[in-house]
């Protein structure tokens, strides 16, 4: 189903050419930029750095979702020039490729900010510190979860025209929105959930930032800018993924009337999944530097011969070494 359903010829097609060039530069940008970001930072992670923290398990693995995604962006980008010849078969597994990662991507993001708050917040407790070191197995249980949700919903799912041998390839919108069971999940376990983990688990850091004794004592913990950083990751998160799940509402909200569904409703669909794509270089530019933030912010050494009494120090430098390890 395209934008031609409720839109003149003339007028969609001149609508399309316009859009076109927008995903073009759009899906471009992201996939060189993607894939050299992303590329640097699993060379870091896998040759420069020594410490295989909790934190870097889940941020290697974001990499990796993240370089995936991009990697199917040229077929995208080889479609907006206005070239014709890829099967359905191949747009179909690009979709679902691009799908499993970004949900992928989300679980991370979370998991990540979830690990943060608990070196932070329970930076003694031992049971904490046990369950951060199944942090491959998390990851093995997402990256199950989110392909074996994508392959259930997404393949032979878009909305397609009268013909059925018609090769519609990026021109359509899953079917998959129009499905009430497959809508809550993807409301609420790919999207929902994470997002409100990430907004305790970000309130938890800041809290414990600002009534740690180490930080408030030494004056090197900058907790506005904690907080600040803290406020973009969430900014990007959702900049770059309630669009997208906005719009499969909007579109559900058509499931009976699939045939008048506006011209501007698909239009909007296609660049809420354009800018979900954006999270592929912003991941790189937002976590990775936050993370190189604590480190440099914080230092263990010196926090240590600041603090009078080996009760504080306990505490206090228990949560600095928290932070460099994330």
């Amino acid at each position: 189903m395209s934008c031609n359903l409720t839109c003149q010829d003339a007028t969609a097609e001149r609508c399309q050419n316009q859009t076109n060039h927008v995903f073009v530069a759009v899906y471009s940008l992201v996939c060189i930029s993607g894939i050299t970001l992303n590329l640097m930072a699993l060379v870091v992670f896998f040759c420069c750095t020594k410490s295989r923290s909790h934190t870097i398990v889940y941020m290697t693995n974001l990499a990796i979702a993240d370089l995936l995604l991009v990697c199917t962006l040229p077929l995208r980008i080889y479609y907006h020039m206005g070239f014709q010849g890829l099967s359905q078969k191949i747009c179909e597994f690009a979709g679902l490729i691009l799908l499993a990662n970004m949900y992928g991507s989300i679980l991370l993001l979370t998991c990540v900010s979830l690990d943060r708050c608990l070196a932070v917040c329970f930076p003694m407790s031992s049971r904490v510190r046990e369950g951060r070191k199944k942090a491959p197995l998390v990851c093995l249980g997402i990256w199950t979860l989110t392909i074996g949700a994508s392959l259930s919903m997404y393949p032979n799912s878009n909305l397609r025209g009268n013909n059925k041998n018609e090769t519609i390839c990026f021109r359509s919108f899953p079917a998959y929105a129009l499905n009430a069971v497959n809508l809550t999940s993807s409301l609420t376990v790919g999207f929902g959930m994470p997002l409100i983990i990430m907004i305790l688990c970000s309130w938890g850091l800041v809290r414990a930032v600002s009534k740690s004794t180490a930080a408030q004592m030494s004056g090197l913990l900058d907790s506005c800018k904690i907080q600040r950083m803290v406020s973009i990751n969430l900014a990007i998160f959702l900049c770059c993924f309630l669009p997208y799940h906005v719009m499969l509402a909007v579109i559900y909200s058509y499931r009976d009337h699939i045939e008048i569904i506006p011209c501007s409703v698909i239009s909007a669909y296609y660049y809420a999944l354009m800018i979900s794509c954006l999270n592929a270089i912003l991941d790189p530019l937002a976590y990775y530097f936050t993370t190189e933030t604590f480190r440099k912010n914080v230092e263990i050494d010196t926090v240590r011969r600041m603090l009078p009494m080996n009760n504080l120090s306990s505490d206090g430098n228990t949560r600095s070494r928290a932070l460099v390890s994330t």
